[in-house]
């Protein structure tokens, strides 16, 4: 035989040797099997099979969902129409280049665009494609029985041998009851007994993937269904969970306004502290809101509100998420009439709670000649003055320790006539005409709570009255896929946990007499992954093994002959060589 005939035959035995071995493990995983299709055979049917294997494979899932997390950060980058119009009609008078670049791209609703949603739905087709097959095939995998000891199991990563003289059923029975007792599914078959072990990891992989669809129909549904509105309400004031109600409103395009849950609030009142000193000076230590509420059984209850410790209602949360200072104000005309008198929000622009905003009378008030006319007057507050000549009027501190605010009037007409929407916290002065002070800045007069300020030509007064009270801003919520989005990433966490530390393997245990009568006891390892804990596992086992077959005696071994012993000493002759000396002694 020639040596290439030679090589071929010692190729193909090792070609089968190596089959039996690849088999054991070859149903380790639950993946689908890629199957090499030939291109110029594709017809139609063939190319949508290729495309769904392609879908619906690990692969693309993985690059879908990073595709998905990608699409996201515009979402948090640039202002969405959903979430607040005014920012975005902002973006788009400071970047009027860029506006046109990004309505053709759908970057101002990012999460209702074509091409998101197309990501969405994609990654969805394609996780329940990769999760119905690997579910059937796994529950296929629970049904049937480890599969057979491979003929050499030498060949395996994790491997050992003895011998005993406890008979080979002996040995066998032994090992599947340790087997057993270490909750292996076991078996004896043939002269070897097989067990598996570790399903809960490929359980954990499907749960990772089932909980990424929870979390996805979670999203879907909070968006379609959700309802989200923000109210400011000062103390004393009340609040009724109805449309006009509220100072903004949005919601997904699935919900109904019949769908709000009927209740209703009343500020008692507002607690807020500031630490005093130090680096943290300013820094909130209280702050929550005491509300009277009633719900649709008509009793009335009382509950605090606190920053991420909002009041659950049916399925409406109210969460508090600002502060600020209402000062009560009275406006007279120049009879010593009372046309306004009331508590004006005001809005803060830093963390001390320096806070602007307008007084607007816009009704029962006359001038001098008797004319109707409205009133307006542009708010400056502080809860802690620095002090005339002390710099810039901005609070030093948010507590109200040394409130001051500044005022300066105007009188003609608001503009609120006109039917277009205003902002309550900002004054239109277009046709209105400015006081002119004779004491003060000219144009405004700093007051402390209980001071007026009397306006020109007797045109009346407005009282800082000592009165100052507290606002707090609540936002209403319903999320309905809320409680399914949490269930889904602690599922998901689980999952993962499980797929990750979790190992799937399988063990052998193979007894047979041996040619000098005692047992060959191997023992060998498979794991679906490699791994440092498979041959400890495995000699764990080994060792529990042994208390029941131990290892038999090793042979003694014959007397070795030291090699300078030998040639000093002569050795002795063999009896032929001894009666042929005797012999020729004789002779002589």
């Amino acid at each position: 035989m020639s040596k290439t005939d030679t090589t071929d035959t010692t190729d193909t035995a090792d070609a089968h040797r190596g089959a039996g071995d690849e088999a054991a493990g070859a149903d380790l995983s639950t993946a689908p099997r890629e199957e090499t299709v030939g291109g110029p055979t594709l017809g139609v049917v063939g190319w949508i099979r290729w495309f769904w294997r392609q879908l619906t494979s690990m692969r693309v899932a993985l690059i879908l969902l990073f595709l998905l997390s990608l699409g996201a950060v515009p979402g948090s980058l640039i202002p969405q129409t959903s979430a607040d119009e005014l920012k975005v009609a902002d973006f788009k008078k400071a970047h009027e280049t860029l506006t046109p670049v990004y309505e053709k791209l759908q970057l101002f609703d990012v999460y209702s665009s074509v091409w998101f949603s197309a990501i969405y739905i994609l990654l969805f087709v394609s996780l329940i494609g990769c999760i119905v097959p690997r579910t059937w095939q796994f529950v296929g995998q629970l049904r049937g029985l480890p599969p057979g000891a491979p003929k050499r199991l030498t060949r395996l990563p994790a491997y050992t041998t003895w011998r005993t003289e406890a008979d080979p059923e002996e040995v066998r029975a032994a090992a599947l009851a340790v087997l057993k007792g270490r909750r292996f599914r076991a078996r004896a078959t043939g002269d070897a007994v097989a067990a598996e072990k570790g399903y809960l990891r490929e359980a954990g992989n499907l749960l990772f993937h089932l909980a990424l669809i929870v979390m996805l129909v979670a999203f879907a549904w909070g968006q379609l269904f959700k309802s989200e509105g923000g109210k400011l309400v000062v103390e004393g004031d009340g609040f009724s969970n109805t449309l006009t109600q509220y100072d903004d409103f949005k919601s997904g395009s699935q919900f109904g306004v019949d769908e709000l849950e009927p209740f209703s609030f009343t500020l008692d009142s507002f607690t807020g502290t500031y630490e005093k000193s130090g680096p943290q000076r300013g820094t909130p230590r209280t702050f929550e809101a005491a509300v009277s509420y009633t719900e649709a059984d008509g009793k009335d209850k009382k509950a605090v509100i606190r920053v991420n410790e909002p009041l659950e209602i049916g399925d409406s949360k109210v969460y508090l998420i600002a502060h600020g200072y209402a000062p009560v104000v009275t406006v007279k005309d120049g009879q010593g009439k009372t046309v306004f008198h009331g508590a004006v929000p005001l809005l803060p622009i830093d963390n001390n709670i320096t806070s602007t905003g307008a007084v607007k009378v816009m009704d029962g008030y006359r001038n001098k000649k008797g004319e109707k006319e409205q009133l307006g007057f542009k708010a400056f507050f502080v809860p802690t003055f620095a002090g005339a000549g002390q710099g810039s009027m901005f609070s030093q501190f948010p507590a109200l320790d040394f409130p001051v605010m500044a005022l300066t009037g105007y009188h003609g007409s608001l503009g609120v006539d006109s039917g277009l929407p205003q902002n309550v916290y900002q004054l239109d002065t277009a046709k209105m005409t400015q006081f002119t002070l004779d004491e003060g800045t000219g144009v405004a007069k700093r007051l402390v709570p209980g001071e007026t300020m009397t306006l020109p030509d007797g045109a009346g007064s407005i009282t800082f009255e000592k009165d100052i009270k507290e606002w707090a801003s609540f936002q209403v919520s319903q999320q309905p896929g809320n409680g399914l989005a949490l269930a889904g990433a602690v599922a998901a966490i689980a999952g993962l946990t499980g797929s990750l530390f979790i190992q799937r393997r399988r063990i052998w245990v193979r007894a047979v007499r041996g040619e000098d009568g005692t047992t060959v006891v191997e023992m060998a390892g498979l794991g679906r992954s490699e791994s440092a804990r498979l041959p400890e596992e495995l000699a764990d086992l080994a060792v529990a093994l042994t208390d029941q077959a131990p290892p038999a005696p090793e042979p003694t071994a014959p007397e070795s002959v030291d090699p300078d012993t030998a040639e000093s000493e002569p050795a002795e002759p063999e009896p032929a060589e001894a009666v042929a000396d005797a012999s020729e002694g004789a002779e002589k």
